[in-house]
């Protein structure tokens, strides 16, 4: 028998041309522009940490509306309340008419049970079950033209002002996560700490994430520009973001601005010499929520549905006959 011979593909070369006029087509960015205005976007974050660290204030101070409903007590003999089991909670927000949709996914505080075995298991296998109800609609014969994305695209983490350093359960739960999603810590109620002891434990935070090898989000890339690799290598500088929350206006100055009144003074969220907040809220907002949206589709979904296809190609491969397998077993015996 003859085989065919290998057929290659022409080199096709591109040479930079000159237009001698005007063509039109530099308005594409304003078609894609137009349509993705019209069709809107999709964010969907996760808040995880301990109870009673500000979670839903935090989320509601970023956008600037009452979207979740705070846990916290509303009087000193009021017993805590706490969020018992994984609830997602929608809304579709409008500026300059930009329409997002924001998932926000409230989970459990971890560690708050006398037996804290596997207590992140619950949010992984969320975080996973969305990966896999896209995969499963991808996989359809007649999928929709736009598939829904309840895939989480950012995970805050929230640490206690504890100044000493990372919990083991903190630990075991940031490398978890950081395998799944895009992962964003940040210490809560840091109005609590002076700055010396913010700045100390911040270094003892990031020390701890490099000797346990935990990737955190905004990761290295060849594809990043100067310009983007500069911007990312200032927010791994700040992490994590030492923030505080609040959704009450006090009086600064005779101008209403969200903060915290105290005896000791006024904490004025959106100050940079008070808190990080603004740093988070513009980088969560301003700069990188396009790019943990293609992360989290790139980078987190790829791998969990290239494993997935890869388990499903295995299982749907005819088993060797018997006689095959015995005369395989006889040459590994030889």
């Amino acid at each position: 028998m003859t085989s065919s011979p290998l057929t290659t593909e022409p080199a096709v070369s591109s040479l930079q041309t000159s237009l001698e006029g005007y063509v039109g087509f530099d308005t594409i960015t304003q078609q894609i522009e137009k349509k993705l205005l019209k069709r809107g976007f999709h964010f969907n974050v996760m808040v995880v940490g301990q109870s009673g660290l500000g979670k839903s204030t935090l989320v509601n101070t970023i956008f600037a509306s009452h979207l979740i409903e705070s846990k916290a007590r509303l009087a000193a003999d009021e017993p805590p309340r706490q969020t018992t089991e994984i609830q997602t909670v929608s809304h579709l927000i409008e500026e300059n008419g930009v329409r997002l949709r924001l998932n926000i996914v409230d989970t459990p505080g971890y560690g708050d049970q006398v037996n804290n075995e596997n207590c992140w298991e619950p949010i992984i296998k969320y975080i996973k079950d969305q990966h896999s109800a896209y995969l499963r609609k991808e996989l359809t014969a007649t999928r929709d033209r736009y598939i829904q994305d309840t895939r989480v695209h950012c995970c805050l983490f929230f640490i206690g002002p504890t100044v000493h350093a990372l919990k083991p359960i903190d630990i075991v739960v940031l490398k978890k996560l950081s395998e799944v999603v895009n992962v964003v810590p940040v210490i809560a109620k840091s109005d609590s700490l002076t700055i010396e002891e913010r700045q100390l434990f911040k270094q003892r935070i990031k020390a701890e994430l490099v000797f346990h090898n935990i990737k955190l989000y905004p990761y290295e890339s060849d594809e990043d520009d100067e310009q983007e690799q500069a911007l990312n290598e200032s927010i791994r500088e700040l992490l994590p973001f030492a923030i505080v929350g609040s959704e009450r206006n006090v009086v600064i100055d005779g101008k209403p601005v969200r903060g915290r009144k105290n005896r000791y003074g006024v904490i004025n969220v959106e100050n940079e010499e008070h808190c990080e907040f603004i740093y988070l809220r513009n980088f969560l907002t301003r700069t990188h929520l396009q790019d943990l949206i293609e992360t989290t589709a790139q980078i987190h979904y790829e791998a969990f549905r290239a494993k997935q296809l890869l388990a499903i190609k295995e299982s749907t491969q005819p088993a060797p006959a018997l006689g095959t397998a015995m005369n395989a077993s006889a040459v590994q015996a030889k």
